[in-house]
């Protein structure tokens, strides 16, 4: 059971490695084109209508008001309830609502194994009611949690099967995702159901993790869940579905920037940056070598054809 440990510990290490990773290269791309779409959220008492201060006379004398609750509330429904699936592509939100919050389920879960792997190493143990309440939740965020998980994925797969709109722009790596959720969540749920209904078994090895001492032998089905759950672990942020990271940045950094350009500003030096770039590619419009400030500032030289 020492080699489950080690693939447990590696899982652990390699996600925050990579988030690490993807925080630092994503916070440090050049300055993105702004989209410009409104409403932005932050825009205090204007929001509602898709209003900015850019309608205001002489706005750059004014000072700013950001909204930071509204903003705040915007975020929270599209993570929580997922708002935007909701209003633009309402049949996928049915599959894509559950697998999500079954997810949150399960990191809640896991969260709590480990506190309770915690108060085992500890010597703690609950009684009474304490214990009772402590079943239920593990109970609600566990069984709820991987049966959303696996019916979620499980749709998620039939949509981009059967959907040749979907379909169409599916690579083989998202049927692999799914399949592997949906495998996850299977082997997982199986495996408490028949082993460890009160969840005993799963929370000693969490105590043998965070007190790094041997684990007791776990049955083959087990072994496989813990396997599949670092997996899992391991692999969200290496591929496609590391967007839980690049979201952040999409919408604060892209979609709702609007902070002013001004004189000296942190945004006219990356700009100034952005403007230094060579062009690596060529088009009618745009030469290849040049800078992105000769491009923007002069004409392409225009090709005479010889007449023959």
């Amino acid at each position: 059971m020492v080699a489950v440990e080690i693939v447990t510990y590696a899982a652990v290490v390699i996600f925050l490695a990579a988030v690490v990773y993807r925080v630092i290269r994503y916070s440090t791309t050049p300055l993105s084109l702004r989209w410009e779409l409104y409403p932005v959220p932050h825009e205090k008492g204007r929001a509602a209508w898709g209003g900015s201060i850019l309608e205001e006379p002489e706005w750059w004398k004014k000072p700013r008001q950001v909204d930071m609750i509204r903003e705040l509330r915007e975020m929270l429904s599209e993570i929580a309830v997922l708002k935007g699936v909701w209003h633009h592509n309402r049949k996928l939100w049915w599959f894509s609502f559950p697998f999500h919050f079954g997810l949150y389920l399960c990191i809640g879960w896991v969260v709590l194994l480990l506190v309770a792997g915690i108060f085992g190493a500890a010597g703690v143990e609950l009684g009474g009611g304490a214990a009772t309440v402590a079943t239920w939740l593990l109970s609600m965020s566990g069984y709820v949690g991987l049966a959303l998980v696996g019916l979620g994925a499980l749709g998620l797969f039939a949509r981009r099967l059967l959907d040749a709109g979907i379909r169409r722009y599916s690579a083989p790596v998202d049927f692999f995702n799914l399949l592997l959720f949906i495998a996850t969540a299977v082997v997982a749920l199986t495996a408490q159901l028949v082993y460890d209904p009160r969840y005993s078994v799963i929370t000693g090895f969490m105590a043998s993790l965070v007190s790094f001492s041997t684990p007791a032998d776990l049955p083959p089905l087990m072994v496989a869940e813990v396997v599949l759950g670092a997996v899992v672990v391991a692999y969200i942020p290496l591929g496609r579905m590391s967007h839980f990271v690049a979201k952040y940045f999409l919408y604060h950094k892209v979609r709702w920037e609007d902070e002013p350009n001004r004189p000296g500003s942190e945004i006219e030096q990356r700009i100034k940056q952005a403007l230094g770039y060579r062009v690596n590619w060529s088009a009618p419009h745009i030469q290849k070598g040049r800078s992105w400030a000769e491009v923007a500032t002069e004409l392409p030289e225009e090709k005479k054809e010889v007449a023959q």
